[in-house]
Order: C-alpha cells, then sequence, then structure tokens
C-alpha cells in the first residue's frame, strides 16, 4: 500500500467521523426542541398538540424515558384506546377474544358523577354511558346486526352459507370486534367504540329485501354538534353503503387535525373442516389506490405487521372462501395492518387494521365509505369494478391468466348445463386433455423413438462396462441420437409446457366457492379433504385421516412411470433418477393429503386420461418397427447443417478459405 492510498483511507475516515460528529448535533438539536416544546404544551395542558411533539422526538432517541413517560401519562389521563396498543405502539391486549355481553354496561370505568364524566369526556359526556342495543337490517344475503355502543357492525350472517358443521355462518361476532374512529377533541382522546350511538329509528329490525333500507346511528357531541354513522343495506346485495356524517364537529374536532384514525379489529373464526389448509388463504389483503393489490403473507406462523405508508383504496380480511372488506370512494391516507395467528380454539387469526381517513375541518363533513361482507366469488367481485376479484387466490402471472381466462370460463359453461360437480371436474379433465393432446403425442413419440434405440444403447453399454470409458459411452450414444434424428430430451420441452396447466389447477380448485359443501361419491366436500379413515394419531406432515382420491392419484401416477419405465432407454442410464421418480409421488401423497379433494380428483383423471392417450396412440397409432425404418433412414442421410453453420461456410468461400477435406475411409 503506498502513501497515497494511506493518505486517501485517512481523508475518508476523517470525512466519515465528522460527518458523524455533524449528523450526532444537529440529531440532538432537533431532539431538544421538540422536547422543550412538548414540555411547555403540557405544562399549559395542551395534550393534544404535546403528544405529537413527544412523538416527534422518540423520532431522534427512540428509548427516551422522558418522551416515553409523559405519553403514557397523557394515555392514562384521557384512556386513549387503541385496540391492542397504545400511543407508543406497545402491545396491550391478549389475543384471547373477550365474551359476549349483551347488558347494559358504562363506556368507561371510574366516576359515576355528571361532573367528572363531562371533564372526562366534555362534549361526548352524554354518550359516556347508556344501554346497549341492537338493531338488526336483514336482505336476501346477509343478517347484519349492529350495536349502539360504538355504533358499529356487530355481526355479519351470510344467509345463503353454513359452516363445515351445519352451523350459520358468522363472518365475525360479538364485543370480541373493534370498529371506531379515534381523535382528539378539546384536548381529550375521543374513541367512538366506547360511546353510545343513539338510532334514529326506534325500531330493532329493518327489511331490506324488497326496498333498501338506512339505519343512522347518532353520537351527540354537545349543543348542535354529533357525529353520524349511516348504514345502507340494499336488495340482493353483499355490498353495504357506510357513511360517516359530522355537523359542526368543527367545533369539537381541532381544525388542524389533517386525518382521522379509524381502527377495525376481528377475530376471524373457522369456517372451514381443515383448519390448517382453510388458514394457508386466511390472511390481509390490500389494494394502493389507482394501484396494485398486495397483502401478508397467509402461511406465516408469527404476528405479521406491516406499515403501508402509500394510500391505499381498500382493506380486506380475507378468508378462503369469504371477505369483510371497507372500501374508500377515493382512498385511505396510509394504514398499519396485523395479523395474529391464533394455535387453538374456535377462531383462526385476530386481525387488525389502523386506518388514517383524510379530514379536513368544516361545518359539516361528509366520509363516504362502503363495505362488503360476502363470498369470494370471482364473477360477484369482479363486477364491482374495484379489482375485488384479486382476493381469490389463483396464482399469478401465466397462471392466474389461464385461471382468468380459460378454466373460470369452461367452468362456468359447463356449470349452466351440469349440477354435478364431479362430472363437472370429469369434463373439465377431458377438455383439457384433448386441447393438450398434440403436446402429449409429441412427448410419447420421443418416447417411442428412445424406445426403438434401446437395443443400441444396450449395445453401446455393453462396448463401455468400465468407468473410464464414460465419456466414450457419452460419446457414442450422443452419436447414434444425432445420428437417428433423436433428442434425448425431446419428451421433456412438451411435459414442461404442461406444467402451467398443472399449477393452475393447483391454484384454482381449493379457491372455487362453487365446489364448497359439494358432495361426490365419497366425498362430502370438493373443497377439501375427502376422508375414508380418521386416524386415532397424527402423522406428521401427513395429518389424521387417509384421502383416497389422494391414494388414487398416488396408485395412478406410479402405474404410469412404472409402465414407461418399462420401455425407456433412459431408466439404465440413470438409476439415480428412476429411484426419484418413485419417491416424487409419495412425497407429493403426504403433501395432498389435506388438500381440496376436488384437486386430488383431477390429478388422478390426469392421469388415467393420460395413460389411455398413451395405450390408444401406442395401439393404434406408432408402430414401432415402422418409426425403427424411418430413423434408420436417417441415420444414412448426411447430417443436416445448421442455417449458422451454412452462413459460416457461405462467408468463408466469399473469403476464398477453402473448406479443410474430408478424410477418407479406409
Amino acid at each position: 500500500m503506498d502513501r497515497n492510498t494511506i493518505y486517501g483511507l485517512l481523508m475518508i475516515a476523517l470525512i466519515f467521523i465528522g460527518f458523524s460528529y455533524y449528523n450526532s448535533l444537529q440529531t440532538k438539536k432537533a431532539y431538544e426542541k421538540e422536547i422543550v416544546t412538548a414540555d411547555s404544551l403540557f405544562r399549559a395542558e395542551n395534550f393534544e398538540e404535546a403528544v405529537v411533539h413527544y412523538r416527534r422526538s422518540l423520532q431522534y432517541r427512540r428509548t427516551d424515558e422522558h418522551a416515553v413517560s409523559r405519553i403514557r401519562h397523557i394515555d392514562s389521563l384521557f384512556a386513549l384506546t387503541r385496540p391492542g396498543r397504545d400511543t407508543l405502539g406497545t402491545d396491550t391486549v391478549t389475543t384471547l377474544p373477550p365474551e359476549k355481553s349483551k347488558t347494559a354496561e358504562p363506556a368507561a370505568t371510574g366516576p359515576e358523577e355528571p361532573a367528572d364524566l363531562e371533564a372526562r369526556y366534555g362534549g361526548f359526556a352524554r354518550a359516556a354511558r347508556g344501554e346497549n342495543r341492537f338493531v338488526v337490517v336483514e336482505n336476501d344475503l346477509m343478517k347484519i346486526t349492529f350495536s349502539t355502543r360504538g355504533g358499529r357492525v356487530y355481526s355479519v350472517e351470510l344467509k345463503e352459507f353454513k359452516t363445515w358443521d351445519e352451523r350459520p355462518l358468522i363472518l365475525f361476532d360479538g364485543d370480541s370486534t373493534y370498529f371506531g374512529l379515534n381523535f382528539f377533541a378539546a384536548n381529550r382522546t375521543i374513541s367512538t367504540n366506547d360511546l353510545y350511538f343513539v338510532p334514529q329509528d326506534s325500531v330493532d329490525y329493518l327489511d331490506a329485501t324488497d326496498r333498501e333500507q338506512t339505519l343512522v346511528m347518532r353520537l351527540p357531541a354537545g349543543e348542535e354538534s354529533y357525529l353520524e354513522y349511516r348504514y345502507t343495506v340494499k336488495p340482493e346485495s353483499y355490498l353495504m353503503d357506510f357513511e360517516v356524517f359530522m355537523e359542526n364537529m368543527d367545533r369539537v374536532i381541532s381544525d388542524r387535525t389533517t386525518y382521522l384514525d379509524l381502527n377495525w379489529e376481528i377475530f376471524v373464526p373457522q369456517q372451514e373442516k381443515g383448519r390448517d389448509n382453510e388458514n394457508n388463504y386466511t390472511t390481509i389483503n390490500y389494494k394502493y389506490y389507482q394501484d396494485e393489490t398486495d397483502g401478508l403473507s397467509p402461511r406465516s406462523k408469527s404476528e405479521t405487521e406491516e406499515v403501508i405508508r402509500n394510500r391505499v383504496r381498500w382493506i380486506a380480511f380475507t378468508q378462503q372462501f369469504f371477505s369483510s372488506v371497507l372500501i374508500a370512494n377515493e382512498f385511505f391516507t396510509s394504514a398499519t395492518i396485523r395479523s395474529v395467528p391464533l394455535d387453538a380454539g374456535p377462531y383462526l387469526k385476530n386481525f387488525r387494521a389502523e386506518i388514517s381517513i383524510p379530514y379536513e375541518s368544516g361545518e359539516t363533513k361528509s366520509i363516504p365509505l362502503k363495505f362488503y361482507f360476502g363470498p369470494n366469488h370471482y364473477n360477484t367481485l369482479k363486477k364491482f369494478d374495484l379489482q375485488l376479484e384479486e382476493l381469490v387466490t389463483l396464482g399469478g402471472w401465466i397462471i392466474r391468466w389461464i385461471n382468468v381466462w380459460v378454466i373460470i370460463p369452461i367452468f362456468n359453461l359447463l356449470n349452466k348445463f351440469i349440477s354435478n360437480y364431479g362430472i363437472i371436474i370429469l369434463l373439465l379433465t377431458i377438455i383439457i386433455k384433448v386441447v393438450l393432446f398434440p403436446l402429449t403425442y409429441k412427448s410419447y413419440l420421443s418416447q417411442a423413438k428412445m424406445r426403438v434405440l434401446k437395443p443400441q444403447i444396450d449395445e453401446i453399454n455393453a462396448r463401455y462396462p468400465k468407468k473410464e470409458d464414460a465419456m466414450k459411452k457419452q460419446q457414442a450414444t450422443m452419436d447414434l441420437y444425432k445420428k437417428a434424428g433423436v433428442s434425448p430430451l425431446g419428451g421433456c420441452l412438451p411435459m414442461l409446457l404442461q406444467f402451467p396447466i398443472l399449477f393452475a389447477m393447483f391454484r384454482f380448485f381449493p379457491t372455487s366457492i362453487e365446489l364448497r359443501q359439494k358432495s361426490f361419491l365419497w366425498a362430502d366436500d370438493l373443497s377439501t379433504y375427502d376422508s375414508i379413515l380418521d386416524l386415532p394419531f397424527n402423522i406428521p406432515l401427513y395429518g389424521d385421516h387417509v384421502s383416497l382420491f389422494t391414494l388414487l392419484m398416488t396408485a395412478s401416477t406410479i402405474l404410469s412411470m412404472k409402465l414407461n419405465d418399462q420401455t425407456s432407454a433412459s431408466s439404465s442410464q440413470m438409476p439415480g433418477m428412476k429411484t426419484m421418480m418413485y419417491i416424487m409421488p409419495v412425497m407429493f401423497m403426504f403433501i395432498l393429503n389435506n388438500f381440496s379433494a376436488a384437486l386430488t380428483y383431477y390429478y388422478f383423471l390426469a392421469n388415467i386420461i393420460t395413460f389411455l392417450q398413451n395405450w390408444i396412440t401406442k395401439k393404434y397409432v406408432v408402430d414401432d418397427e415402422a418409426l425403427l425404418k424411418k430413423i434408420e433412414q436417417n441415420r444414412k442421410k448426411p447430417p443436416k447443417k445448421s442455417k449458422f453453420q451454412a452462413r459460416l461456410e457461405e462467408m468463408a468461400k466469399q473469403r476464398g478459405v477453402q473448406q479443410p477435406p474430408k478424410k477418407r475411409k479406409r
């Protein structure tokens, strides 16, 4: 290392140290500025602004005890309620839902005197206590129960569906749910989920089967000021309009407020027989504003959280076959979503979303939103033109394209004329195999060529039995293939081209709600696993039951491989590959034992139809003797030059370069 290099490294080190020192000074100044401002606001009892500056100070010193203690002190004064999180974002609740309660109870604990409630809730003091009542709004498809406490949706029942054990299908239910706005009002933290709304119609039931019905829940906030939740349910629709309407709330909410926090939390109940399989499709999805959709990984076994800093159009709590979606007419400013898996009990996961809604102060304010409570049915979701159809897991890129433009249209066409879904899957399989037959034929023809060359390949193997002659044996084999015009990989490409269809089926059947609770033969529900024997113990990866369709799929796969292997020229050359070919079906048997019966039924049918196609081709289409004669004729022909090689020779002739003379055979 020379002197200049050493000087250069020293200069870089000095610059780095100087920049770090300068940056730490700037950070310290910014921190002190925020703390001084926050402390002065705290002493002046302007807690709303004080919390903002204390939070900003934590951006510079994340573990500063002074700022943390002050924030928690303000939380305790005004009972700031974010479900499961305090102002600092730390966990404060367990993952078990509280017991349902339909009795009258106070919204706040502690003092009960009107003066104390006035001091704590200000203009919302009248709503701090009340009796929890329920109002039901029902149309042809769903039954929604609303609670006066929080003015929120208490439960949603989908009337056309049942759980796997024939109970009413409830998307969410009870006091385990949380839905409310959080905001500062006159230096007080208000959470609407804990306050009592007043229905503007003195009814307990609204029938929306023939005409739309609107339920208005009002939260008084002082003289001439109030906040309303307006829910509109229409006949034969899973979509519900939801409007947050504010009158004179600019007198209550600070005019410096630019967004409102909307917190939504539910415990997701198990709806299907296969808990693990249902869990694999249960997650939180969202759509960016004027952009694509995204979501949390459903297969995560640990708590998952994501902060969405961009605008969002909708947020969905998604299960395998059903979803609850909150939709903005325009956009949400940002959101934080969290999924907590639950190991046992009637619930699969706990979903939470903390959503920022853009807000502008004004005398009258309306925030139009929508709810979707319904099935993950592709055509039903697509008609809303909100990209909600992305909630149906159909794979990505080419796999989704195949499902959307090929499989679903054929499936729906067959479903118009046939009600038995086992027959529909059979016909769908036949159609797919007929369309793919040219590829299957090319693959079989390549295998047939290899089969008729097997005696000559065996002769080469006998000529070079020693390991040190492996290169000679390989060269002789490749020369034979080249002269005969046969490619040892000729059967692989047609098979690879069929793989997207196999993967498309892997995505299509487990998420097709049309198959849910539809029986065929011994399978009670084609959307989940079939079982002919329930085991008294659990086998890791395999499960606690025996799926007959999976066994048939495995047996047919092994049989097909066995028949192909008997006439294959490659089996003797690659014994390790032969062993792997028989291990793979057994591995898939363990994996697919818990999957949809429709999926393993399809794979079984595909194996049988492929076997029949190959048998017919061998017996009536491809003649081995004629094929061998054609190969022998190809061997006698001079090797065909590639276009690239021909161009090179032509260029050489133009330059006057003579080709090397061919050696005469002695």
